[in-house]
C-alpha cells in the first residue's frame, strides 16, 4: 500500500518552532516533486512549499518565505519541513503530496498536480 505520513505537529506558542516530517512508503519518492500543503477551519487547502525530485529548486508561498524550509532525504524517502517563527496564523492540517511527474525540474503550487496523499499532521500555534 502507498503511503505519505505525516509527523511532527503539535500544539506551540507563537515564535516557536516545529519540524513536519512526510515518510513514504510502498513505492519510493526520490523521483517525484514532493509539496506541502495546508489547510486552516473554513479556509480551502493552500500551498505551503515544495521542493523537486533532486531537492535542487524549492518554492515557497509568500506567507511563509523565510520562516519554512522544505528538504528531503531521498534516501530515507522522508520530506521535511522547518517551520521557524510560528505565527497564529500558520495554524492548520499540514498534509505533504507527492507529484505525479516523474523527474520534473518544475514545482507547482497547483493541487491537482499532486497524485498521492497523506492525512495530515496539526499544527497549533497560539498567540
Amino acid at each position: 500500500q502507498v503511503r505519505l505520513v505525516e509527523s511532527g505537529g503539535g500544539l506551540v506558542q507563537a515564535g516557536d518552532s516545529l519540524r513536519l516530517s512526510c515518510a513514504g512508503s510502498g513505492r519510493t519518492f526520490s523521483d517525484n516533486a514532493m509539496g506541502w500543503f495546508r489547510q486552516a477551519p473554513g479556509k480551502e487547502r493552500e500551498f505551503v512549499a515544495a521542493i523537486t525530485w533532486g531537492g535542487t529548486i524549492t518554492y515557497y508561498a509568500d506567507s511563509v518565505k523565510g520562516r519554512f524550509t522544505i528538504s528531503r532525504d531521498n534516501s530515507e524517502n522522508t520530506v521535511y519541513l522547518q517551520m521557524n517563527s510560528l505565527k497564529y496564523e500558520d495554524t492548520a492540517v499540514y498534509f505533504c503530496a507527492a507529484d505525479r511527474r516523474v523527474r520534473s525540474t518544475i514545482v507547482t503550487r497547483t493541487p491537482a498536480q499532486y497524485d498521492y496523499w497523506g492525512q495530515g499532521t496539526q499544527v497549533t500555534v497560539s498567540s
